[in-house]
């Protein structure tokens, strides 16, 4: 109690520091996944991705990014344990913004797409293995966290394939691409909206239905979620008609016609994807900073940490910096690296990773955005044979994700010790 009595204004401003460290590194690294496919299709370039993903994942952050979250993320340890010690979790919540920064700067740096929150899970986990007790960690927690890293690449890998198979029975191998692709892309577009929406009410809004005591059943979610489907496929016909054919261009690439229709699509994905993971991953960045900043104000642990609206502003801030300054090496993983994209494959990866998110929110699965997208970008890669991959970059990708959990724990086992040796 008088070690935060007598230096919660430093700790409240280490943790506002590394909280928007943090959130810079789920800009670089996990919003860039978010936007690689759009980018690496070429249906928008890097500057126009920007803009949208600072737009919409601010407007996800700051409108859906949780008014109240727990102060230990996802339940990984134990809060009762910090009763009597409220300065080892300021010390450890600090070491895990840090260490899980820290990590998500060296993977962007190397252009590897790993995963915010494994990182943020190691780190908690480190410390509290190692500086509370083994037992303060819920290890079939952990247990489910490793057992994504095969579920959710593997489901959304197989649902982009199958949706890259249907582009190419339905539009890309008939004797009219073009027509086929006006004709049957609305269906898609009708598909987009339903995902997304999916997405949004299922893993965004669920915190602001919870505040207002709203509870809406699966079927409910479906619902709506068709209505908006609705909505989507009517802008998008309207944008359609908009696209002539340019038979000079197709002279070169017989499908360039086509991918302009798909290109609008991408814009569609791209938008709702963007505010879709900024409603659920900022609270990643920003719940070990409530955690620190309630326990510094209270003096002790609240089983309850609020999420003050300028932790949300700090964290959506964060993330568009993290995007604009450093987030193309991470896109250009995702889009041109692992396999060659165009607006049609892009869409079906996008597609597919939406749809994993939608299936894992009903059946409770825990997924992480970076693996879905990796898989469902792999997939697509697959339904053009296994030679359309770049299998070398895959082994790469593959090793980041193992290591994350390990370079998470071990950082903040270091600065975890670290503050306690400087402060305690």
């Amino acid at each position: 109690m008088e070690i935060i009595a007598q230096y919660g204004h430093i700790f409240l401003i280490m943790a506002c520091v590394f909280g928007f460290f943090m959130a810079w590194g789920v800009g670089a690294n996990d919003v860039a996944n978010a936007m690689g496919t759009s980018v690496g299709s070429r249906a928008l370039t890097i500057k126009q991705a920007i803009i949208i993903a600072m737009i919409f994942e601010f407007a996800g952050a700051y409108l859906a990014g949780g008014e109240v979250t727990s102060t230990i993320r996802k339940g990984i340890i134990d809060p009762d344990l910090f009763n009597d010690t409220p300065e080892l979790l300021v010390y450890g919540m600090l070491s895990a913004l840090l260490a899980a920064g820290t990590w998500l700067l060296i993977a962007s740096i190397l252009g590897w797409p790993v995963s915010t929150t494994h990182s943020i899970v190691g780190a908690i986990v480190g410390f509290s293995a190692v500086g509370i007790s083994v037992d303060a960690v819920a290890w079939g927690k952990v247990g489910s966290i490793v057992a994504s890293w095969v579920v959710s690449p593997v489901l959304a890998g197989t649902i982009s394939f199958m949706l890259f198979r249907s582009v190419q029975r339905l539009i890309l191998n008939t004797e009219d691409p073009f027509n086929n692709a006006k004709r049957y892309i609305p269906i898609y577009m009708f598909a987009v909206g339903w995902m997304i929406s999916m997405v949004t009410l299922t893993k965004g809004l669920k915190h602001v239905f919870k505040d207002a005591n709203i509870s809406l059943a699966f079927w409910q979610d479906a619902l709506i979620a068709a209505v908006m489907g609705l909505v989507v496929m009517a802008i998008g016909v309207v944008m359609l008609k908009r696209v002539k054919r340019d038979p000079e261009a197709e002279k070169e690439n017989r499908f360039a016609s086509v991918e302009r229709v798909f290109a609008i699509l991408m814009i569609f994905t791209a938008c709702a994807m963007a505010f879709a993971h900024g409603s659920n991953d900022v609270a990643n960045a920003v719940g070990p900073l409530a955690a620190v900043v309630n326990t510094v104000q209270q003096g002790a642990v609240t089983a309850k940490a609020v999420m003050p609206p300028w932790i949300l502003l700090l964290g959506g801030a964060g993330i568009v910096v993290g995007l604009a300054t450093y987030g193309f090496k991470v896109m250009a993983t995702i889009g041109r690296k692992i396999t060659e994209l165009t607006p049609s494959r892009g869409f079906a990866a996008e597609l597919g990773a939406a749809a994993t998110v939608v299936l894992a929110s009903g059946t409770g699965l825990p997924i992480s955005t970076t693996h879905t997208l990796v898989g469902a970008v792999l997939g697509v890669g697959l339904a053009r044979g296994i030679g359309a991959l770049n299998l070398r970059m895959i082994t790469t990708i593959a090793a980041s994700w193992v290591i994350t959990l390990p370079a998470g724990a071990g950082l903040a086992i270091l600065f975890f010790f670290f503050f306690k040796g400087v402060f305690g």
